[in-house]
């Protein structure tokens, strides 16, 4: 008689385990309570390689849809360039993609090949954002807001950022989106842009801050009389938005003037002295008091002079801990910033290692003197 142990009994169920799909163990073990999954569905993206477990555990409800079109989305990508790792891959991102009626997907297609038409730089615009790809609703908008944004000459590369990043943004009536252009044109042109540099001006602003057109039209208004107020001219103002670029639409007057004013008595300085400051660190206008307060007495804490600070004000755009391991790091080789100037240990990484290895070279090379008498092969 075969006796079956316990042991042998888990490792048969154990084998079996690694043979049987995940959909058919799932859809065993589902309570009562919970929609069945969609056999077909579970299957389809289990044989594309697609990590069911980790579409379950964050999109788990597609699983139960009954309509999906899980072959025709993945034909559709493959037939644009995607492999099988690639096509798992969004599908795991985005699974609700299969639940897209094919001709809707090749509608869009369409559409975004108008703006992108090499089918590989597509596919990697896809792969990084599915989601924007596959959101469908509001077809005409999205093809009424692409023909305008390409009236007004703008690549079709910031184009397809914008359509990737601010789907949003194409989905709402291209009368919207054509009023907040024309309030970027207008305070452009107010003050003293030239026109002919407006495109490769809104092309810039596009290109830092995508949501840019989600940002209503009265909000530039605001902040830009918010800062006339206080006494900036209009090329300095120029000067500000070109900085700022988007942002500035997204400050808000209340919180500039606690900024300003936190500024101008945490620096004793003037008004004059304090319009330099932000025009040299425009990031000041959007930084919180807490954020200002810490950073400031962070550098005090560390021995800077506040007149350092106000000749290079940039530096607050640090935090207390970078700005601590650049001045550590530089006074290994004998650099006291406290003795000098702050623009050593300002600016983006890249640049701090330009000016360490700087001055790391001149701290290895010999000085020359060009009086000293030449020793000879002998000596």
């Amino acid at each position: 008689m075969l006796r079956v142990t316990t042991a042998s009994l888990c490792s048969y169920c154990q084998r079996m385990r690694l043979l049987i799909p995940p959909s058919a163990s799932a859809s065993t073990l589902s309570s009562p309570n919970k929609r069945l999954e969609n056999q077909l569905t579970v299957d389809s993206l289990y044989q594309l390689s697609v990590d069911i477990r980790k579409v379950r555990k964050f999109k788990g409800w597609v699983l139960s849809e009954n309509a999906a079109y899980v072959s025709e989305t993945a034909d559709l990508l493959r037939d644009m360039g995607a492999d099988t790792t690639v096509i798992a891959r969004i599908l795991e991102t985005h699974p609700e993609a299969v639940l897209c009626r094919p001709e809707d997907v090749a509608a869009q297609r369409e559409l975004w090949s108008t703006v992108c038409p090499n089918k590989r730089e597509l596919m990697s615009i896809i792969e990084k954002f599915p989601a924007s790809f596959f959101t469908l609703t509001h077809h005409s908008n999205q093809r009424a807001n692409i023909l305008y944004l390409q009236t007004l000459r703008l690549s079709n590369r910031i184009i397809g950022k914008l359509m990737a990043s601010a789907p949003q943004s194409f989905s709402r009536p291209v009368e919207l989106n054509k009023e907040v252009i024309h309030t970027l044109r207008e305070t452009y042109l107010d003050l003293g842009g030239d026109e002919g540099n407006l495109r490769i001006w809104l092309q810039k602003l596009l290109s830092q801050n995508p949501y840019i057109l989600l940002r209503p039209a009265e909000a530039w208004r605001d902040s830009l009389g918010f800062l006339r107020e206080q006494g900036f001219t209009t090329e300095e103002l120029l000067t500000l938005v070109s900085s700022l670029r988007a942002s500035i639409a997204e400050l808000q007057p209340d919180a500039m003037q606690q900024a300003l004013a936190y500024v101008g008595d945490a620096f004793a300085c003037s008004k004059d002295e304090l319009k330099q400051i932000v025009i040299l660190c425009p990031a000041i206008l959007y930084y919180s008091l807490p954020t200002l307060a810490g950073r400031f007495q962070g550098l005090m804490d560390v021995g800077v002079s506040m007149e350092q600070v106000k000749e290079s004000p940039n530096v607050m755009e640090l935090t207390t801990q970078i700005v601590l391991y650049r001045i550590q790091k530089l006074a290994s080789y004998g650099y006291d910033v406290r003795s000098g100037s702050l623009d050593v240990i300002v600016g983006t990484k890249k640049d701090f290692e330009m000016s360490y290895a700087k001055l790391h070279l001149r701290q290895q090379r010999p000085l020359f003197n060009p009086v000293a008498p030449l020793r000879s092969a002998e000596e």
